[in-house]
């Protein structure tokens, strides 16, 4: 059974820096991309930053320059730095695990970041 635990949301200033993190199980970890998407209320589900099995990445405009996506595979953990924080980064972050063989999508439970202004 594939899991993905995410932590290190919280409420954080404007300003302010973050760290999330997500560790998987059930499911070899060093294979697959490795995405972090987020979903504000009233809003559709967007993806903030991926990362491929080889180390590359990409990031939603909104967030170049300020979040840094990063990959451990001998801890199976993806992480998430996130700098400069905006109020309108306020939102419900998920994990995401992209099989590289049959294209399943597994995801987290959701860590809930809050940024006040």
């Amino acid at each position: 059974q594939v899991q993905l635990v995410e932590s290190g949301g919280g409420l954080v200033q404007a300003g302010g820096s973050l760290r999330l993190s997500c560790t998987t199980s059930g499911i070899i970890f060093s294979i697959n991309t490795m995405g972090w998407y987020r979903q504000a209320p009233g809003k559709q589900r967007e993806l903030v930053a991926r990362i491929t099995s080889g180390g590359t990445t990409n990031y939603a405009d909104s967030v170049k320059g300020r979040f840094a996506i990063s990959r451990d595979n001998a801890k199976n953990t993806v992480y998430l730095q996130m700098n400069s924080l905006k109020p309108e980064d306020t939102a419900l972050y998920y994990c995401n695990l992209r099989d590289g063989f049959s294209g399943a999508d597994y995801w987290g439970q959701g860590t809930q970041v809050t940024v006040s202004s």
